[in-house]
Parts: structure tokens; C-alpha cells; sequence
């Protein structure tokens, strides 16, 4: 990649910018599909959350449930209003511990370069993501009306795009190869190949560095994110 005027930084949140941050979130999606759909219990058989969107989660343990995929679809709005007032409700009040080790540094330093533009691209429906931020205390650094998340699209591959076009110009979304998605599974490394930008894997959720494969760049740890941009663009 030609050394860069300016780039556009897109963060995942679970296992990237916070860690093991998640569960109050879980709990507030399945509370949401008790209420919308009335299931009792969470049905038997595996959904990996790890990477997907909320809608596609819940999706997933519906048609395990046995819902028909035209109530899916009618009723995905009343899950999405319900998760987000339910989290609203159970997040916790600081979420600071949960930043993963040097994600604050990193994002101080990218924030003080030009051109560098940071912004989120996440499976998180937008004011769940927004609230756990502005309680891990780092929430200031991503711009509203910026980056892509789970309530634009059910399909992570879409998100990508999403956010390419709102940090463009009118009709002119901004350029693939400026555009670096930073995340931690291999969903993220598939979403960003799937729009043709850049990806940097960090190997600080659930998945080790040898299962990050296709990635520009993988890294062990956040503090390991800048050399590797830096790698990138020279």
C-alpha cells in the first residue's frame, strides 16, 4: 500500500478495543428475543458470537428455536428496540477495566496524527456500542455519525462499505486503500476482504495468532497496532 495522505481506521469493539465486556450485552439480546418472540429459554445447539452481528445472533437462535424466518424479519426492529433498552438498563456504570491493555495509548497517538481518522465497525447494534465506550471511557475518540455497525446491516461483510461511504464524500466513498479494518476474528478478516480494504487481526480475543490467518498484518497485542499501520503505509 502507497504511504497514505490520510487513513480510515475502523475498530471492532469485543476482543479488540474491550475485553470479556460482553456478557451484559448477551444477556440484554436474549432478554430482547424472550420479549419480541416469547422463547422461555435459549434453545439447545451452538451460535458463535464471536465476529457476527447482533442481528445475525439472533437470527441464528431463532431458526434454532424453530421461528419462521418471515417473523424474523417482521419483528427484527422490536429486537433491536429491545435489546438496546435492556442494556441500557443493565450495562454497567464503568466498564473501564475492561479496555484492553493499551488500546487508550493507541488510541491517543493515532488521534494526535493527521489524516488518521478512527472510527468503528462493529457487530454491536450502535447504541449498545456507544454506551459501552462512553462507559469504558473511551468513547470520545469515535466520531457519531462515523463508522458501521450491526443495526446498518445483519451481514458483517456489508459494514465495510457502510462506513467507507460516510467518511467520503458525497458519491465518493472513501478509498479501499486507505481504509484498514482492525478487529480479532477471522469474520473480521473476512468483512474486510469482502469490501477489498486493508485488516490488521489482533490476537487478543478469542482466537489465537495462527487462526488469524488472511489479515495484512497480526499482531499480539494493541500496542503492536501502530507498527504494524505503519508497516502498511510504507
Amino acid at each position: 500500500m502507497a504511504r497514505w495522505g490520510g487513513v480510515l481506521l475502523l475498530f471492532d469493539i469485543d476482543g479488540t478495543l474491550l475485553l470479556k465486556a460482553s456478557r451484559e450485552h448477551a444477556e440484554s439480546l436474549y432478554a430482547a428475543l424472550r420479549t419480541v418472540h416469547g422463547i422461555e429459554e435459549v434453545p439447545p445447539g451452538r451460535v458463535e458470537a464471536a465476529g457476527r452481528t447482533d442481528g445475525d445472533i439472533a437470527r441464528q437462535i431463532l431458526l434454532l428455536a424453530g421461528v419462521p424466518p418471515e417473523r424474523i424479519d417482521a419483528r427484527a426492529g422490536a429486537v433491536r428496540a429491545a435489546c438496546v433498552e435492556e442494556y441500557a438498563r443493565r450495562a454497567p456504570d464503568d466498564l473501564s477495566a475492561h479496555v484492553a491493555p493499551g488500546v487508550p495509548e493507541l488510541l491517543e497517538e493515532l488521534a494526535r496524527r493527521d489524516g488518521h481518522r478512527l472510527a468503528l465497525l462493529t457487530g454491536n447494534l450502535e447504541p449498545v456500542a456507544r454506551i459501552k465506550l462512553q462507559r469504558a471511557g473511551i468513547g470520545h475518540f469515535f466520531e457519531r455519525g462515523q463508522g458501521a455497525f450491526g443495526s446498518d446491516h445483519e451481514d458483517r461483510a456489508a459494514l465495510p462499505a457502510v462506513a467507507r461511504r460516510r467518511a467520503g464524500r458525497p458519491h465518493e466513498p472513501y478509498p479501499r486503500t486507505r481504509t484498514v479494518v482492525i478487529g480479532d476474528t477471522p469474520r473480521d478478516i473476512l468483512c474486510a476482504r469482502a469490501d477489498g480494504v486493508h485488516v490488521v487481526a489482533v490476537a487478543t480475543g478469542p482466537y489465537a495468532a495462527d487462526e488469524l490467518t488472511g489479515a495484512d498484518s497480526v499482531v499480539e497485542r494493541a500496542a503492536d497496532v501502530l507498527a504494524a499501520l505503519e508497516a502498511l503505509a510504507g
